[in-house]
């Protein structure tokens, strides 16, 4: 393929696009072990990956008041919607608990049930150790500096994805290949 894959000068130290691609190819490592992890921690409890992040978000947000779910899915960069699905089958488990907001009627506010807390607290042991395990190899300055880039990139993100499905909507997709 000689074709670069960016065109940005920033992501073509050398005027080129290798360690662009390696880096996407490491990003994409990571992120299956993010994935692989969060999907284990779930495990370890009876849940998906993404229920354990769900349960584990309103335990962090719910303060004494609970979370309304636009504020979790904003929290979790998912649409409303799917949030309110995972939301309901934690509730059917008996996981989380659902009540009005006491001002606005409209709202519902979301708190972690007993069970949900047992189930987070049996956890405790292997959280740590492998959210450390993780990131081990960041420095204090590197993570803190990680952790201000990540949040710039899901913003880069939802704007590349919305600009691939505006590319695609007006036809510009890429045929069949014959390599």
């Amino acid at each position: 393929m000689s074709a670069y894959t960016v065109s940005k000068p920033e992501l073509m130290p050398g005027q080129n696009d290798i360690e662009f691609r390696a880096f996407i190819q490491n990003f994409l490592a990571f992120s299956a072990r993010v994935a692989q992890c969060r999907a284990g921690f779930g495990s370890q409890i009876g849940l998906s990956g993404i229920a354990y992040t769900t349960l584990i978000s309103i335990a962090h947000l719910e303060g004494d008041e609970g979370v309304g779910v636009s504020q979790l899915a904003e929290h979790l960069h998912l649409s409303g919607a799917f949030v309110t699905i995972e939301v309901n089958k934690l509730v059917t488990e008996g996981l989380v608990a659902k009540r009005r907001h006491e001002r606005d009627r409209r709202r519902v506010l979301l708190s972690v049930a007993d069970e949900g807390r047992r189930r987070l607290a049996g956890l405790r042991p292997v959280l740590a150790p492998v959210n450390d395990a993780l990131f081990g190899c960041l420095s204090a300055e590197e993570f803190r500096i990680l952790a201000g880039l990540m949040g710039r990139l899901v913003s880069c993100g939802d704007n590349a994805t919305a600009l691939l499905e505006a590319l695609a909507d007006q036809g510009m997709t890429a045929g069949p290949t014959t390599e």
